[in-house]
């Protein structure tokens, strides 16, 4: 989670001042993530992140609750935060307890039928400076000094300390082989669980800058030079025991001000684009201002990559601090429209019950405008979609599809908020069943099929 103050926001700004790109929207279209039938999948969700224990008390915050309420409000996706310092507390010992208590979670999405990504958490590299993520006795600094920042976290990631320790993470190659083996050992316990769809292999990468280089150019640098090739290392290891699960390659959050990645090619077919979707001024505080077209900025930079390779995209993290400000409202529809222009999903920032970036308050009620994200959508298309639409005004849903051939899969899955909804389907399809929060759509082969969900 990029959760800037106005001191860090400020900062990365002037950093980003000489080179922030701004790019032109077009292009190719953007591939759609798949499942193992082949349909096309639509993921909407929440992370669900356990910060404050670890060791025997790891992963206690989380609940089958959360996994129940989600659904039951229409969300389909869990992003898990899971951390290698608890993983595995000393080189080459990984906590079975730990993966017990990972698989307990998983047990209670797939119950749900919620599907999860497992996301290798990191904020400020580590334990070694006061956070979660690469384990102490991986973090190496050359003796260079580190200073918290405990009003200003994000700026710790510019301590020399902190930008060393990632330089070694990726070039040390004990640390390489270190790192990859750890998503191998995840991906061959969970390979086979049914409510994995894939893995995060490192929230938010960072690097160090060099003499005289701005914050872009260093971005970029650090995205081409030393993150791809991280990527592939991990990629091979995953595949090494999962032929199936997606993996999701995040930029640096120097996205979020609308500079394209540098991200090179990650040689696997079934990679996503993963980028984070925060506006240091809201992270700040501060409210949306649609003048500044920063959504339009950001859309144009971050669609530049996943044209470029053909991968589809799900942003893993958005959502602002302060919610009940005044263009809030327009904020999160603008947003909502957005997204679904190019992604495959997304997964907000974060499901709990409380303040701050809570979805949900103590009650399980949602949020300032937080409401705003449970719409109707398709979970999973069988067959090529033409165009999918939901109208808030109205209370309607229209998806639009050219049905699968007789080999394809014939059903379709629509998800459905909290409410009452009347589902209708035409073009040779009919609502094979519906319940409260989903409905299941069967269509000939081929057929040109309409779906429309009112609510009542």
């Amino acid at each position: 989670m990029l959760r800037t103050t106005l001191a860090a926001t400020v900062v990365v700004a002037a950093l980003l001042a000489p080179t922030a790109a701004r790019a032109e929207t077009g292009g190719d279209a953007i591939p759609a993530l798949t499942d193992a039938r082949g349909r096309v999948l639509t993921l909407r969700g929440w992370n669900l992140a356990d910060k404050s224990h670890s060791g025997d008390a790891a992963l206690s915050a989380i609940t089958e609750k959360h996994f129940r309420d989600m659904r039951a409000k229409g969300y389909n996706t869990a992003r898990l935060l899971v951390f290698w310092d608890d993983l595995e507390p000393r080189p080459g010992q990984y906590s079975q307890s730990y993966l017990r208590k990972i698989e307990r979670v998983l047990d209670w999405a797939a119950k749900y039928d919620v599907k999860v990504v497992l996301d290798a958490h990191q904020d400020v590299f580590g334990p070694a400076f006061g956070s979660r993520g690469i384990p102490a006795w991986a973090t190496r600094t050359d003796g260079l000094p580190f200073t918290p920042h405990p009003d200003d976290w994000f700026s710790e990631y510019f301590e020399p300390a902190v930008q060393r320790a990632f330089t070694h993470l990726y070039e040390d190659e004990d640390l390489q082989r270190a790192q990859a083996r750890m998503w191998r050992v995840l991906a061959a316990r969970f390979e086979h669980h049914p409510a994995v769809l894939g893995y995060d292999p490192i929230n938010e990468p960072m690097g160090e800058l060099r003499e005289g280089e701005d914050l872009a150019t260093a971005a970029r640098r650090i995205e081409r030079d030393q993150i791809t090739p991280m990527y592939n290392r991990i990629a091979d290891q995953i595949r090494s025991v999962d032929k199936d699960g997606w993996i999701f390659v995040e930029p640096t959050p120097i996205v979020g001000e609308g500079v394209p990645t540098g991200l090179g090619r990650i040689d696997d077919p079934k990679v996503a684009y993963a980028p984070h979707f925060y506006n240091g001024v809201m992270e700040a505080g501060g409210d949306y201002d649609p003048s500044a077209r920063w959504i339009e900025n950001y859309e144009a930079a971050v669609t530049q990559y996943p044209k470029e390779y053909k991968v589809p995209v799900v942003v893993g993290e958005w959502g602002p601090l302060n919610n009940s400000l005044p263009n809030m409202n327009r904020f999160y529809r603008e947003a909502m429209a957005s997204l679904s222009r190019y992604s495959s999903g997304w997964t907000g920032w974060e499901w709990c019950y409380g303040g701050g970036y809570c979805a949900v308050d103590a009650t399980g009620a949602f949020r300032a405008n937080k409401e705003l994200t449970a719409e109707p959508y398709a979970e999973a298309v069988a067959g090529t979609v033409r165009s999918a639409a939901y109208d808030p005004g109205a209370g309607v849903y229209r998806l639009s599809y050219d049905a699968a051939g007789p080999r394809g899969s014939r059903v379709t899955e629509l998800s459905l908020p909290s409410g009452d909804w009347r589902v209708t389907a035409r073009g040779g399809a009919l609502v094979l069943r519906k319940d409260r929060t989903r409905a299941w759509i069967l269509a000939t082969p081929n057929a040109h099929v309409t779906v429309t969900a009112t609510r009542d």
